[in-house]
C-alpha cells in the first residue's frame, strides 16, 4: 500500500492529527482509504461519523480515481456540516431573567474553569453575572471558584466544604434574583457519574431551583472533555437520561486533541453546542461555530511550515 503520511513520531496529538497535516505527493486511491479511515478513527469521529466520511469518499473514487488532499478535507467538511445541523446555540437573556446555567459533568472535565470562563464571556458582553460554588465535595473546587471570582470582579455565593450543594443553588438563586443578576452560573460535583448518589444530587439542584421559581426553566450544560474521546458519547448518555441536557460545552480543544468526538455526540442527542473551551485563560472560550470548529480540525495554510 502507498504510504502518503509524513512520519510524525510519537504522542497522541501527532496520531489524531495526521489527516489535517498530509502531504499528498500523489493522488489517492482505494488503496490508501484504510490509512484514512484509521486516522478518523484516531481522531475520535468514532463509528458513526467514520464511515459516513469513509462512503463518501469511496463515492468520489468511482468517478474520480485521482482524489486530492483537498478533495478529501473537502468531503469530510461536507459530512461533519450535515451532521452538524442545527449544532449552533446562543444564550437568549429576553426568555428569562436571571438565566441559570446549571454545569454538569465528570470530574476532571474543567467545569469550574469554564464557569469562570463562562463569567467573563457574559460579563464582557455587558451581561451581569453571580457564580455558584455547588461542588462542596470536593475543597479545591471551592477555593478555585472564589479564587476565579476575586480576579474576574464577579459575585460568588458559596459555602463550607460538605454542605448541602442544593441549598448553595438555593442561595445563589436568590440572590441573583435579589441583586438584579441576567446570568446565574452553577458549578456542580463531578465525582463518579456513573453512581447514583451524584445524579440524585444533581436531581436535587434542579427540584431546589424550581421551588426558588416554578417559572424558572434551568439551562443544565454538560461539559465534556475533548482528550476522553468517544467515552464522551457515553457520558452525554448517562447524563442526558438521569438529568435532561440542554447544551454542550467541549473542553481542552487545544491542539492537544482531535475533538472529533463532538461530532458524535450531537449525532446521537442532537444536544445544542453552545460554546468550546482552547485553554486555560479567562479568554479562551469562544461560542460554538460549525465553520469554527471544521477550521479547528482541518487548518488550512501551508502545510509543508506547518508539518516542518
Amino acid at each position: 500500500m502507498f504510504k502518503f503520511f509524513k512520519k510524525i513520531s510519537g504522542s497522541a496529538k501527532d496520531t489524531a492529527k495526521k489527516l489535517f497535516h498530509l502531504v499528498i505527493p500523489h493522488a489517492i486511491d482505494k488503496e490508501s482509504i484504510k490509512d484514512i479511515e484509521n486516522i478518523l478513527y484516531a481522531a475520535d469521529f468514532g463509528a458513526e461519523v467514520t464511515p459516513e466520511i469513509i462512503g463518501e469518499i469511496k463515492s468520489a473514487l468511482k468517478y474520480d480515481r485521482e482524489l486530492r488532499r483537498e478533495n478529501i478535507i473537502n468531503i469530510a467538511s461536507m459530512v461533519l456540516k450535515r451532521n452538524l445541523e442545527g449544532a449552533e446555540a446562543s444564550l437568549d437573556i429576553a426568555e428569562q431573567k436571571p438565566q441559570v446555567i446549571c454545569l454538569i459533568g465528570s470530574n476532571g472535565v474543567g467545569k469550574t474553569t469554564t464557569a469562570a470562563k463562562l463569567a467573563h464571556f457574559y460579563k464582557i458582553s455587558g451581561k451581569e453575572v453571580i457564580l455558584g460554588s455547588c461542588d462542596t465535595f470536593r475543597a479545591a473546587a471551592n477555593e478555585q471558584l472564589n479564587s476565579w471570582g476575586t480576579k474576574l470582579s464577579v459575585d460568588i455565593v458559596s459555602s463550607q466544604h460538605g454542605s448541602d450543594p442544593a441549598a448553595v443553588a438555593f442561595d445563589a438563586h436568590k440572590a441573583a434574583i435579589a441583586r438584579k443578576k441576567d446570568i446565574l452560573i452553577l458549578d456542580t460535583a463531578g465525582r463518579l457519574h456513573v453512581k447514583s448518589n451524584l445524579m440524585a444530587e444533581l436531581q436535587k439542584i434542579l427540584r431546589v431551583l424550581k421551588k426558588s421559581d416554578s417559572n424558572l426553566v434551568p439551562n443544565v450544560w454538560l461539559v465534556i472533555d475533548s482528550t476522553i474521546g468517544s467515552n464522551s458519547i457515553e457520558s452525554a448518555a448517562t447524563f442526558h437520561s438521569e438529568i435532561g441536557l440542554t447544551g454542550l460545552i467541549m473542553t481542552k480543544l487545544d491542539g492537544s486533541s482531535a475533538g472529533g468526538a463532538l461530532v458524535g455526540v450531537y449525532k446521537k442527542f442532537h444536544i445544542p453546542i453552545y460554546f468550546i473551551g482552547t485553554g486555560e485563560t479567562p479568554e479562551s472560550l469562544e461560542q460554538f461555530s460549525i465553520e469554527n470548529y471544521i477550521h479547528r480540525l482541518f487548518p488550512s495554510g501551508d502545510l509543508q511550515k506547518d508539518l516542518g
